[in-house]
């Protein structure tokens, strides 16, 4: 497991971030599911290019609570990330003045993930977890880890999937974000017209079979895509 430091000038980002970055703390779910239609439509266009080969498959963006262990977490299947670009990503680099900054998702290699919104989530959070897997052929997926201190680790992990899983511990001043209705709420709020399909658990259908006397009800349970 490697460890680092998100940036010489971010020691005192977070606690800016917990107070003064949104007035509302709910923007953290608008600014997470937007960064992950933004890395699935990446993954669209490079295959319109013919760079990804083959079905690109289900692009479906996944939002999934766990309030047991108090998670909250946003899946894409999205471009995902190499550990290069994570370092890349989270490492300063030198202006030509010498001086030193942060990217915040600018790299064009992987926009759709790190913008200054994804900091949001820090402010309902404990701790965030990032696993992550590119779409380039052969990569391996990696694990970044921060508890809202300026250093990180970073280590590799099991992942299947192509795509990127952003793992939110909610801290105990916001644990109403664990309740299902509140997020319901938020995805109607700020995700009912995204262009790409977003589920929130399952929902309960019937459909009708039969006839006449025979005619009855039958259930199954089916991917609640929460926007039109």
């Amino acid at each position: 497991m490697q460890k680092g430091t998100i940036s010489v000038q971010t020691e005192n980002i977070f606690p800016i971030i917990k107070k003064f970055l949104y007035s509302d703390h709910e923007i953290f779910l608008r600014e997470l599911v937007s960064n992950a239609v933004d890395a699935t439509s990446k993954l669209k266009i490079l295959a319109q290019r013919g760079e990804v080969k083959g079905e690109i498959g289900d692009t479906t963006i996944e939002i999934i609570l766990e309030p047991e262990q108090k998670r909250l977490i946003v899946r894409d299947r999205g471009i995902g990330m190499t550990e290069e670009e994570l370092q890349r990503l989270f490492a300063p680099f030198e202006q030509a003045d010498g001086s030193t900054t942060r990217r915040f998702g600018k790299d064009s290699a992987i926009i759709g993930h790190f913008g200054l919104g994804f900091y949001s989530s820090f402010m309902v959070a404990d701790r965030v977890e990032v696993v992550t897997k590119s779409w380039q052929k052969g990569a391996k997926a990696v694990q970044w880890s921060c508890d809202g201190s300026p250093e990180f680790s970073l280590e590799p992990v099991k992942k299947a999937e192509r795509g990127t899983d952003v793992i939110l511990y909610i801290n105990e001043e916001n644990k109403d974000f664990l309740e299902k209705r509140r997020i319901d709420d938020l995805l109607e709020k700020y995700c009912k017209f995204l262009p790409v399909p977003i589920q929130f658990g399952t929902r309960t259908e019937y459909d009708t079979v039969g006839e006449g006397d025979d005619k009855k009800e039958e259930k199954r349970e089916v991917p609640n895509i929460i926007n039109d």
